[in-house]
């Protein structure tokens, strides 16, 4: 499962207020869209798609609803919290459409399936209800909508990667780009509601991959981040495709033939410029290789830093959860990481408050904690989905205040942890990639070291511009923020 896009804890509400296209793709549309995202980055990565696919119907992008002739919210089933905010943005906008009959509402994503009914039949807030796997119909279910019908696709896709539309990067920053690499799941974790939102897993083509890569780079972005509810699963064979065959763009390392693996994938765009940065999401602990592992050590632009959800530190939890490997199994990894990659950063999922979960349960993760000693974390109480295994097997037995004294602890105990693991890089030097001004003043620089690790320092007497690469002397640190000095 893909961890959502905030800092520290998951923040559902996070969206894409105002989308607008990056440089190149401005158009003098007649109609506009406004499009909101929620959840998980995949989730802002389908958007950019979704924005394509729009762009080529003739719609510009506009950060204001209230002018836009179609408002979108990609929606996330992870939590019940997001599913409560979208609920709350639709009654927004319907209530502009009393004013301007003409605008189309849709609900696009993880929420489709499950509550099209309510949103199209019941409270009629939506015109449009898209799958995650239909959105090459868009332009055919806005037409049935502008005639009057209600537009609806939420088949799921055995095949369906996107591979051939080039994503319109939404907000983007110039910098940093999602490349998608696969969708869906075949991980049934007993929580989880991905695999019956996403469908199952299957790998997008790796010549797509690298050609959009190498695309990003040349067009100044100077960081990728591989995104698939599983990356270390990715595994794409080119059968008897001549161009794969033949090598793709300056990386001859294509030309085998022979199936890609994750590990072969991560090289291959490493090897596109020495000055592309590469990052991935998510991996699972049952299924992350010693190969994946020695690859990234031998590439100093593929950066030291593993996202490894464990979810629980119990075995009996992690038993219920569904998730195929016990906390022995997930303190290897973790050893085999630092012994391979001695200075990786490691996050993590944790869910606090799961079906029968005990005290000694909640001491299980708290311990294992300790021993993985995350740079920073994801944490949250569990929300029952429905549709998912747990919703079936399980009951939902924990009281809420229970969850929350709980997710309390594990949130204080992961403050202290970051705050060391920042601490310990006070005097040390780390190359950053800077992503445009700090978010306090524009008389700093931001930007992230190798570990992912946000690095803040005085433009003052340096040189550099945005996508540069900067030595800097970390000087001192927030729970959250590295702060130094350009050396």
């Amino acid at each position: 499962m893909l961890e959502f896009t905030s800092t520290r804890l998951h923040d559902e509400s996070r969206q894409g207020e105002a989308y607008a296209p990056s440089a190149g793709h401005t158009t003098m549309a007649s109609k506009k869209f406004y499009i909101e995202s929620y959840g998980c980055q995949m989730n802002f990565a389908d958007s950019e798609i979704v924005a394509s696919i729009l762009h080529d119907k003739g719609f510009g992008a506009t950060r204001n609803f209230e002018e836009a002739d179609l408002v979108l919210l990609n929606t996330c089933s992870i939590r019940e919290k997001a599913e409560q905010t979208v609920r709350s943005r639709l009654h927004i906008f319907r209530q502009l459409k009393r004013s301007k009959p003409s605008l189309l509402i849709g609900v696009l994503g993880c929420m489709a399936e499950r509550l099209k009914s309510k949103f199209l039949e019941e409270e009629r807030l939506v015109d449009l209800v898209v799958g995650p796997d239909a959105y090459r119909t868009l332009p055919g279910l806005i037409d049935e909508a502008e005639g009057g019908q209600k537009g609806v696709n939420v088949l799921l896709s055995r095949e369906e990667t996107y591979a051939d539309i080039a994503p319109i990067r939404l907000d983007s920053n110039g910098i940093t780009a999602f490349v998608s690499i696969m969708r869906g799941c075949n991980n049934m974790c007993s929580f989880c509601v991905v695999p019956f939102t996403r469908g199952r897993e299957r790998s997008r083509d790796a010549i797509s991959i690298i050609q959009e890569c190498e695309a990003l780079f040349n067009e100044g972005y100077r960081e990728v981040t591989l995104l698939g509810q599983n990356v270390d699963s990715y595994y794409w064979y080119p059968e008897h495709d001549k161009d794969f065959s033949a090598g793709v763009g300056n990386t001859s390392a294509t030309a085998t033939g022979e199936a890609v693996t994750f590990a072969m994938l991560l090289e291959r765009v490493a090897n596109i410029s020495p000055l592309l940065r590469v990052r991935f999401s998510t991996s699972h602990p049952k299924d992350i290789t010693d190969e994946v592992l020695h690859t990234i050590s031998r590439y100093e632009n593929i950066c030291n830093y593993i996202h490894l959800p464990v979810q629980s530190g119990s075995n009996r939890i992690l038993q219920l959860m569904n998730r195929t490997y016990t906390r022995e199994w997930y303190m290897s990894k973790i050893k085999r990481i630092r012994e391979i990659i001695p200075d990786c950063g490691i996050s993590s999922d944790i869910i606090t408050g799961f079906c029968t979960e005990t005290d000694e349960d909640q001491q299980d993760t708290l311990e294992l904690m300790k021993f993985a000693r995350y740079d920073m974390s994801y944490m949250f109480f569990y929300s029952e989905r429905p549709g998912t295994l747990a919703a079936r097997r399980y009951k939902d037995d924990i009281p809420e205040e229970v969850k929350k004294k709980r997710l309390d602890e594990v949130v204080k105990l992961q403050n202290k942890l970051s705050r060391e693991s920042n601490l310990n890089d006070i005097g040390r030097i780390f190359k950053v990639l800077i992503e445009g001004d700090s978010k306090r003043s524009a008389e700093d620089w931001r930007g992230r070291s190798t570990q992912n690790k946000v690095v803040v320092f005085p433009k003052k007497g340096c040189d550099f511009v945005k996508g540069d690469y900067a030595f800097v002397k970390i000087n001192e640190c927030t729970g959250a923020t590295l702060i130094g000095e350009a050396v």
